[in-house]
């Protein structure tokens, strides 16, 4: 087997037919199976995906629980069960909107054996409309990166665009399902055995909504969240990008600096702003020192967008 698209899906009934169409329309010249757990739905998600598997019987490959796993442990048993060279991934309220976009990154991989992960651009939007759509991807992102670039650069791979090879890495680490970043975590991962090839095309949409796990935690927390990710990889990797992770931690530590400023909460934004310098002195000097002049003057810091 050549690929398997392996998704994952839980209350998705507004969303998953899409999300389904998009794989089905893919043009391709090779086999490949739709891996799909359904964790345990309240809504009609999991008889819509019965429809499909009827009509397609030959196709689907429905992982259908019995009781709530929860989004990690159906993300590891439906990664598990993949058996193609390849992988690609959805998310159930995502969808690909390029016909060709599995051959593209299919014939990627293969013309670029020094490249363990492809990705492409994609569209964001928030469900219902209302809003533009914008690029996840900026305009002078790089065609071959590497796992330094993940961890300085934050999450540059769309999660419903990331194409990888199978088998890169044995079993998931203890800590995968404590962080609550999967799809970063699962790049770096695979970015241990090769490169990260680039192909500047927008081949798909990632919908924000209120339902979605990371925009139902503040954004203090998700900054938290993001710090303890990179301490537990620097373990990881036994301390190797050490240089790397301070610096953003420090970031970091400044965001919640701006954040607890403009709350009011000042003597925990200057407690923030002590970790930041203490992290990595040389690296946050000058902007520790602008965050110093807006406490001590009483004026609102630039905040910086936070984005992973």
């Amino acid at each position: 087997m050549k690929l398997s698209v392996f998704m994952v899906t839980y209350n998705h009934e507004k969303y998953i037919a899409q999300a389904l169409d998009s794989v089905l329309m893919q043009e391709v010249d090779f086999d490949y199976e739709i891996i799909v757990g359904e964790d345990c739905s309240t809504d009609n998600t999991r008889n819509i995906l019965l429809e499909y598997q009827q009509k397609y019987p030959y196709k689907f490959k429905l992982l259908l629980h019995d009781s709530n796993l929860g989004a990690c442990a159906n993300f590891m048993q439906s990664f598990k069960a993949c058996s193609g060279d390849y992988m690609a991934y959805l998310e159930g309220d995502d969808y690909w909107t390029d016909t060709l976009k599995l051959q593209k990154q299919v014939d990627f991989l293969d013309a670029h054996p020094e490249c363990a992960i492809s990705f492409h651009n994609c569209e964001e939007f928030h469900d219902g409309g209302g809003q533009p759509f914008w690029l996840y991807c900026s305009q002078d992102q790089k065609e071959i990166s590497k796992l330094e670039d993940l961890l300085s650069k934050c999450n540059f791979i769309p999660s419903c665009s990331v194409m990888f090879r199978n088998r890169l890495f044995q079993d998931f680490p203890h800590w995968y399902c404590t962080l609550g970043i999967g799809d970063w975590t699962l790049h770096l991962l695979n970015a241990q055995f090769g490169y990260i090839g680039y192909i500047n095309d927008v081949m798909g949409r990632h919908r924000h909504h209120s339902e979605s796990t990371w925009s139902m935690r503040n954004q203090a927390q998700n900054i938290r969240d993001v710090m303890e990710a990179y301490m537990t990889i620097n373990h990881y990797f036994n301390y190797r990008y050490n240089f790397i992770i301070k610096k953003k931690i420090a970031v970091y530590y400044r965001d919640l600096f701006v954040i607890y400023f403009k709350s009011g909460e000042k003597a925990t934004a200057l407690k923030n702003l002590y970790y930041s310098f203490t992290v990595s002195p040389l690296s946050c000097l000058v902007s520790s020192a602008e965050l110093l002049v807006s406490f001590f003057i009483d004026r609102q810091p630039r905040q910086r967008r936070f984005y992973f």
